[in-house]
């Protein structure tokens, strides 16, 4: 089994910054990569960004790209979810996920945090 948990979420005015934190506990071997994905009000389950613990794959959503950045620490066995320019249709429930591979598909991945909120004012 493997525990995450996210952490950094909360409410910020449009054009803002935040840092998200996903730290991952237990069975660290049996995963291979790491994903971000946001839902928003009323919208499917939408993938962000996700990276290998190798870092050799890097993926991103093009509403992600240029402006999100995903970066791990694998001493402390955390990834994070660096938030730049943020508008109001960012707002959404972030979900840190675990899984066999760095892909969009909510499928590959096994574990999958609580969430945290995000909130963009206008």
């Amino acid at each position: 089994q493997v525990q995450l948990v996210e952490s950094g979420g909360g409410l910020v005015q449009a054009g803002g910054s935040l840092r998200l934190s996903c730290a991952a506990s237990g069975r660290r071997r049996d995963i291979y990569a790491m994903g971000w994905f946001r839902q928003a009000p009323g919208k499917d389950r939408e993938f962000v960004t996700a990276t290998t613990w190798s870092g050799d794959r890097l993926l991103y959503a093009d509403s992600a790209k240029g402006r999100f950045t995903i970066s791990r620490d694998n001493a402390k066995n955390t990834v994070y979810l660096q938030m730049l320019s943020l508008k109001p249709e960012d707002t959404a429930v972030y979900y840190c996920a675990a899984g066999r591979a760095a892909t969009m598909y909510a499928a590959n991945y096994d574990y999958w945090g609580q969430g945290t909120q995000v909130t963009v004012s206008s």
